[in-house]
């Protein structure tokens, strides 16, 4: 057994770096990060930002779906709810980007409060069917309301600027999706290590004991929709400003699948799933390609044959593979590995 791992209290066990070791490689990794605009070419660069966004929107799914239990399919209505607000402030008030963006995540928490409060008694498939009905109705609304959201002509964003500096250019936008997610993630993980984390996995494990220990499920399911709607709104105004142009398209519930399929491969419950999550579903797609095209210069058959469709195939086939094979997604890879080193050679 590995030695001076011994916790003498609570506060010990759930600090968030129990060694130097710890301290020292996280250190190392945010260094390689910021490195990253140097050596990187801008296709890169590029994949990195659209992966930052996608990890805060998935951390807001595990944070309802992974910690509280509440199965939700209209994950990508909130993430419009955020992209749309911060566009309409941007262009018909001339809000700045750094008001925007944190406005984008308040109304998509208040939309998700709202919609807690009714789902409340719902659980499983009937959650996941209101949830995923509320995603109609925003896709819709945001088709059909022209005056306000432009409908299918879509909304081009003015260029963002944050203290007089244009962050027009992928490589400064890079620092800012950054900035996100690293202040979101430690917000997220030390939410969980509170009493409102807690109680959140308690009403996941059991809702029914967690009531009768005290747990108020009513307070609790509507912060979790609130806490999760608002990492929704935030990723929604970075994807706002960082692509340039808002369309109906982008928001259907097909990206509300694909944030389920990054909680369910990263790791449910796992804040570190989240981040592994969303990184390898934003990459799969290249890779996907990249392997049809081999394909298709090696076997006839497959000539020309790639299209969308395979990515959304490859994403269910994720979901199953994972089910069954590891339902602990790569966080529970990852901790293995850990494990291994850290006994090693002791590894049994």
């Amino acid at each position: 057994m590995r030695s001076k791992t011994f916790r003498e209290s609570y506060r010990e066990d759930i600090k968030l770096f129990h060694t130097v070791w710890i301290k020292s490689w996280l250190t190392l990794f945010l260094l390689v990060l910021l490195s990253i605009p140097v050596w990187a070419d801008p296709y890169v660069i590029y994949m990195t930002n659209i992966a930052g966004i996608a990890v805060i929107a998935a951390m807001g799914l595990n944070i309802l779906t992974g910690f509280t239990g509440q199965i939700s399919l209209g994950h990508a209505a909130f993430v419009a709810l955020g992209a749309y607000t911060s566009a309409i402030l941007a262009t018909k008030t001339g809000w700045p980007f750094w008001a925007s963006i944190p406005a984008g995540g308040v109304v998509a928490a208040f939309f998700g409060v709202l919609l807690g409060f009714p789902c409340l008694r719902l659980k499983g498939l009937y959650l996941a069917m209101a949830t995923m009905s509320f995603g109609v109705v925003i896709e819709y609304t945001v088709t059909h309301w022209e005056s306000l959201t432009m409908g299918v002509r879509g909304i081009s964003m003015p260029e963002a600027t944050l203290f007089g500096c244009s962050l027009g250019d992928d490589t400064r936008f890079f620092y800012v999706i950054l900035f996100f997610v690293i202040l979101l993630t430690i917000a997220a993980k030390n939410l969980i290590r509170t009493r409102v984390g807690r109680a959140f996995v308690a009403i996941r494990d059991r809702d029914i004991a967690a009531q009768v220990i005290g747990v108020d499920l009513t307070k609790y399911k509507v912060t979790s929709f609130a806490v999760s709607s608002f990492y929704g709104g935030i990723a929604g105004g970075l994807y706002s400003y960082y692509i340039g142009y808002l369309h109906p398209e982008n928001f259907t519930i097909l990206l509300s699948i694909e944030y389920i399929a990054m909680i369910i491969v990263g790791g449910m419950g796992s804040i570190l799933g989240s981040i592994f999550g969303g990184i390898f579903l934003t990459i799969v797609p290249d890779i996907i390609k990249a392997f049809a095209d081999f394909l298709g210069e090696n076997l006839a058959f497959f000539q020309g044959r790639y299209d969308e469709e395979w990515n959304i195939a490859t994403f269910g086939l994720l979901i199953i593979v994972f089910l069954i094979v590891e339902p602990t997604g790569l966080n529970g890879i990852w901790g293995r590995i850990k494990t291994c080193f850290k006994n090693w050679p002791y590894t049994y």
